[in-house]
């Protein structure tokens, strides 16, 4: 129309001639030698071979999660590998306490301008992640949204493929009065409540550099989330092990009571949580309650593991093959609410 200047998509903010050569970049990243993906970058959708090989009744769990809040300090501080782990490791978790193997993943990143370089730097970053845990990274989608959100934000996304034998699933549904839960070590924050972290370093921005143990607090809360896949899967045919909850968002109190059973309820022993230093620091900078501690982290306890009273020995002694910190914190009990989750004593802080 007379008047009015002509428009284009790159104009608008959208380069596609750029995002192609992001995506072509990718095509190193999302090589594979496992003969059941079927095809390569550029298809529409990524074709995998069901089939299942010494399964009976192999049954799918799958997974969709995102790295919260912390992805905007990682990607403020240069940790891109760092959170791709983050996102990878926190996946995986969230499938194995259903004692499941990881199969593959599948990412979305979410841009208000395409920066190539940092576009691979996460596919390559998330690739690395799923081979450390044997699994594969087959493909996703980059989008590239100005307007909606702003040049140098990145929002990622991604889900997890699993598989388990029917008859092996651990959904807490053999959990009995007497057995004992176990709490498995975090190494940190993992990747939950950063809004609340966040918060504390835009009123205390020294706090970025104040001794944590020997680093500095910044350093200790971009640790990326552990995975704890190569520890647990040794305990997947233990018929002992009645059921697994991963420590995210809600706390303990908030994942464990995801799988007990009705009929019974967990009684947790705050005084056997001793908070590693971080929190500690979180606690008493922020002013933060013990109950919204509680609520909002994972106070050191990155998974809880709920067996027979017979299997605890064994079950510690496995984890401490993997350098992994294993220890009762709780026992279930007949009664009272179903699926609650009772606290008793009070956090040792010092």
């Amino acid at each position: 129309m007379a008047g009015r200047e002509g428009m284009s998509y790159a104009a608008a903010g959208v380069d596609i001639a750029a995002a192609d050569a992001a995506k072509a970049a990718m095509a190193a990243s999302l090589e594979t030698a496992d003969r059941r993906v079927l095809n390569r970058i550029g298809a529409f959708a990524t074709l995998f071979d069901a089939s299942f090989p010494g399964y009976e009744q192999p049954v799918l769990v799958m997974k969709t999660e995102e790295p919260g809040s912390k992805q905007k300090l990682a990607l403020q501080y240069d940790r891109v590998e760092s959170l791709c782990e983050d996102l990878v490791n926190h996946l995986i978790n969230d499938i194995i306490v259903m004692g499941a193997k990881p199969l593959s993943v599948q990412d979305a990143i979410i841009c208000g301008q395409l920066d190539g370089a940092i576009v691979n730097r996460i596919v390559a970053g998330l690739a690395a992640a799923c081979r450390a845990q044997g699994c594969m990274l087959t493909g996703g989608e980059t989008s590239e949204q100005p307007g909606v959100l702003d040049a140098g934000t990145y929002i990622l996304v991604a889900n997890a493929v699993g598989v388990v034998e029917r008859a092996k699933i651990v959904d807490g549904s053999r959990i009995a009065a007497g057995d004992v839960v176990l709490a498995v070590a975090s190494n940190g924050l993992h990747t939950n409540g950063y809004s609340l972290v966040r918060a504390l370093l835009v009123r205390e921005p020294a706090l970025a550099a104040v001794d944590v143990a020997g680093e500095p607090f910044l350093d200790v809360i971009l640790r990326p989330h552990r995975c704890y896949y190569q520890p647990v899967r040794g305990l997947f045919d233990r018929l002992e092990l009645h059921g697994m909850a991963h420590i995210t968002g809600g706390g303990i109190e908030g994942n464990l009571r995801r799988i007990v059973s009705d009929g019974l309820h967990a009684r947790i022993d705050l005084g056997a949580i001793a908070p590693p230093p971080v929190f500690r620091v979180i606690h008493e900078h922020g002013g933060v309650d013990d109950a919204d501690m509680l609520r909002t982290f994972n106070l050191g306890v990155g998974l809880a593991l709920v067996v027979a009273p017979g299997a605890v020995d064994g079950v510690r002694q496995h984890l401490a093959g993997w350098d992994c910190a294993c220890w009762p914190i709780g026992v279930i009990e007949a009664g009272g609410e179903s699926g609650k989750v009772v606290f008793a004593g009070t956090l040792g802080w010092e």
